[in-house]
């Protein structure tokens, strides 16, 4: 493995060169013993003062194309990123995220400006120190926090935490006197580029807010905020609250309204119904009616037929005045006649009559006893 020789430094005291020569003094072999990736997301990431890299073995200079072949096998590749973090936001994760990834097995170390350095070289800060912190702890790309990170690196700075390489966007950072306070970083080699998210930053979040102050300043009045947490003078203060009844009231007729529009298309859907159904029925109703009561319905031929028999059995038929003479086959016999009979064709012509033909009858009774 290549090491680092002690006359090859840049003017800032970094190795910016290496050789294959190895060391004069003869050393033992030392293994190494830096802290590795985190393999569990189920507690947040140390900080660095909590868990400082200890190890006694030499640590060699790598360079990017080394590092990317996944040498050295014994220890990560320790890479170093830097900001302020406020608001942290989905930019900050993916620039992390791209660090963290560089290399096949590497430990990521993200420091944080404290308070003081921030205020003083970029201006004021939304989330003070602590909350910053707390916040990179909780990335999951994360392996180790270092508090109060130094605005401009220092070769002490890199040795203490020995580390490998910088990872930051590849634009010109110019900071606290000079044009790009990465400079003598990219010049030692050990510069790796990152890509900015665009359409998210700190100050893009922050001017949402400045632009739309009122509305936010409402929605924490309406939130039970005093108009002394909000920094808000009286006359404000009154102006926003009754802004907030107008807009209540806004949005309740704006739910009368909806409310009214979807009871009227419930009746308009349920008349549409109605009237489907009471044509299907009236349509029913009227092909029974004439089914019924048409001219070849029903009810006519019942009518009719009922009609008929009425008038047979209140008129039956008369039987015939003449009737043809039968025959009389020989076999029969000639009725008998009956003298005492009266002829029915001749009825007699007085009460004196019929009481003489009477006695005549009683005479002839006698006769034949």
């Amino acid at each position: 493995m290549p090491v680092l020789t002690t006359d090859a430094e840049s003017e800032t005291g970094i190795p910016k060169s290496l050789s294959n020569e190895p060391p004069s003094e003869t050393m033992e072999e030392i293994e190494h013993t830096c802290p590795q990736p985190r393999l569990t997301l189920t507690a947040p990431a140390p900080f660095a003062d909590e868990t400082s890299c200890q190890c006694q073995a030499p640590h060699e200079k790598l360079t990017i194309a080394q590092a990317r072949l996944g040498t050295p096998v014994d220890r990560p590749v320790r890479v170093y990123a830097d900001g302020i973090f406020d608001l942290f936001h989905s930019g900050h994760a993916r620039a992390l995220m791209q660090a963290k990834t560089l290399f096949p097995n590497s430990y990521l170390l993200v420091g944080v400006c404290s308070d003081d350095l921030t205020h003083k070289f970029k201006g004021f800060t939304v989330m003070n120190e602590a909350e910053r912190y707390e916040a990179l702890r909780h990335c999951r790309y994360v392996d180790e926090v270092i508090r109060d990170a130094p605005w401009t690196l220092t070769p002490e700075f890199l040795e203490k935490h020995k580390i490998d390489f910088v990872a930051h966007d590849d634009i010109p950072y110019s900071s606290a006197g000079s044009d790009d306070v990465y400079k003598h970083i990219k010049e030692a080699g050990m510069f790796v580029p990152t890509q900015r998210t665009e359409g998210i930053s700190t100050s893009d979040i922050i001017t949402r807010i400045v632009r739309d102050y009122d509305v936010y300043a409402r929605r924490n009045l309406q939130r039970g905020y005093t108009a002394k947490e909000l920094n808000v003078s009286f006359i404000n203060e009154k102006k926003y609250r009754f802004q907030n009844q107008v807009d209540k009231m806004k949005e309740k007729v704006k739910n009368v309204e909806e409310k009214s529009k979807e009871f009227v298309n419930r009746v308009e859907e349920k008349s549409h119904d109605l009237i489907q159904k009471w044509e299907e029925k009236s349509r029913e109703f009227i092909g029974n009616f004439l089914e019924l009561f048409g001219p070849d319905g029903a009810w006519k031929q019942m009518f009719q037929e009922r009609s008929s028999r009425m008038l047979q059995a209140l008129s039956p038929k008369q039987s015939p005045v003449s009737s043809p003479t039968r025959s009389r086959s020989p076999s029969r016999s000639p009725s008998p006649t009956f003298p005492w009979l009266p002829n029915k064709s001749s009825p007699p012509s007085s009460p004196k009559a019929a009481s003489a033909s009477i006695s005549s009858m009683s005479e002839g009774d006698e006769d034949e006893k």
